[in-house]
């Protein structure tokens, strides 16, 4: 296995502090989250403070330089709370950060990784209106003109696009042909001229995680903002990101679902039918017993997919499968959850209700489950096809 840039004492430290941080100050403040629709600018500072900002940005470049098995391990902590939180730095670290430091030059790199470690905000701008899960049917274009590209196009649905800095964009430079699907990757401004954000969208959940549409009208960029000065690097950069962001997701699963178990278990316990704790009720206590399988199962699954990714073992099935079993579990323990709950986890202040809408979305983002099962399917077929 690799070497950690951080090794596990230090590692041991800040996954400690990141907890603490978690469960003493951003849970008690999870309702003014959901009422207000914003993270308090204390929590933002704080995290910010933490080099939460740029966990997975390696060390020269200002970050924590944290690898993908020690990512999925501060997930889990991150997910027990309000997903906003982490939200506000997790494209940072994760689908955006990614392409600038597994595909950007060095000038790229030296001009926005350290910024985006301290504090910036960078989005990525990859869905829009009949392109989702498969970027190639991307309808945004770039056109060369002189040492300039121009881009045109609507993305939708763009985390933190609000308040980004940075858009990474993905882009048709030319149609699909034999040498590629013809997508590239450029870096904008958020205060580039003809870079228009839409209002903040109205979301199931998720409260203080802001998208909006964004558009690019004749936006004008130097050659030196394409991402790693080639044309054909765009869609690899797009499936590298999102592929290591399924395992990251799912992680964030399954600590949303731990809190939603451990809030099923005390309710359990606690509240009363007929003056009998319901957790006395082997019918409560099958669904608490499926939570807790469905949480061991997820946890040891994603640190399986983390470290097959970390040898460069599978980083196309195991994504997927931690992803789509990682987020369905989730759901489904969030849904026992209410349940367990009866009429109160339907009540707005009650955590299970959150928690039951925020995971929603999980199954929907960086690769829809359905898309995932495709591409396990699709690449098992394919393997065993090869050793014929």
């Amino acid at each position: 296995m690799p070497t950690a840039a951080v090794d596990d004492d230090d590692f041991q430290q800040i996954l400690a502090q990141t907890r603490q941080f978690v469960r003493s100050a951003v849970v008690p403040r999870e309702q003014e989250i959901l009422a207000t629709d914003r993270v308090p600018d204390d929590l933002r500072t704080q995290a910010k403070d933490m080099g939460l900002f740029g966990y997975a940005i390696p060390q020269e470049w200002g970050g924590l330089g944290l690898d993908i098995t020690q990512d999925i391990e501060l997930a889990m902590e991150l997910g027990y709370t309000s997903l906003a939180l982490r939200s506000m730095f997790g494209t940072n670290n994760g689908i955006a950060g990614q392409v600038l430091v597994g595909f950007g030059t060095d000038e790229q790199k030296a001009t926005w990784l350290e910024a985006l470690a301290t504090g910036k905000v960078a989005s990525f701008a990859l869905t829009e209106p009949g392109a989702g899960s498969n970027p190639a049917g991307l309808r945004t274009k770039a056109i060369r003109d002189g040492d300039d590209w121009v881009i045109n196009g609507e993305k939708q649905y763009i985390t933190n696009a609000p308040v980004a800095d940075l858009f990474v964009v993905f882009a048709r430079t030319r149609p699909a042909d034999d040498a590629g699907p013809g997508i590239a990757v450029f870096l904008v401004p958020a205060d580039a001229a003809g870079v228009e954000v839409g209002p903040k969208d109205a979301k199931m959940g998720q409260e203080g995680a802001w998208t909006a549409d964004v558009g690019f009208s004749d936006v004008r960029v130097p050659n030196g903002a394409l991402v790693g000065g080639s044309e054909d690097i765009g869609y690899r950069a797009a499936m590298t990101s999102l592929a290591r962001g399924r395992i990251h997701i799912a992680a964030l699963a399954v600590g949303a679902a731990q809190r939603a178990l451990d809030e099923s278990v005390a309710y359990a316990a606690t509240a009363t039918q007929g003056g009998n704790p319901i957790g006395t009720f082997q019918l409560v206590q099958a669904m608490l017993a499926d939570q807790q399988t469905g949480v061991m199962a997820g946890r040891a699954l994603v640190r399986d997919a983390a470290r097959l990714w970390l040898n460069d073992e599978d980083r196309r099935i195991a994504p997927s499968a931690a992803k789509v079993f990682c987020t369905e579990m989730a759901g489904n323990v969030a849904d026992l959850a209410v349940q367990i709950h009866g009429g109160s986890g339907y009540m707005r202040d009650v955590p299970v209700e959150r928690i039951y809408r925020d995971v929603r979305l999980l199954r929907l983002y960086e690769g829809t489950s359905e898309i995932q099962r495709l591409i396990i399917g699709g690449n098992l077929v394919k393997a065993a096809q090869r050793k014929q």
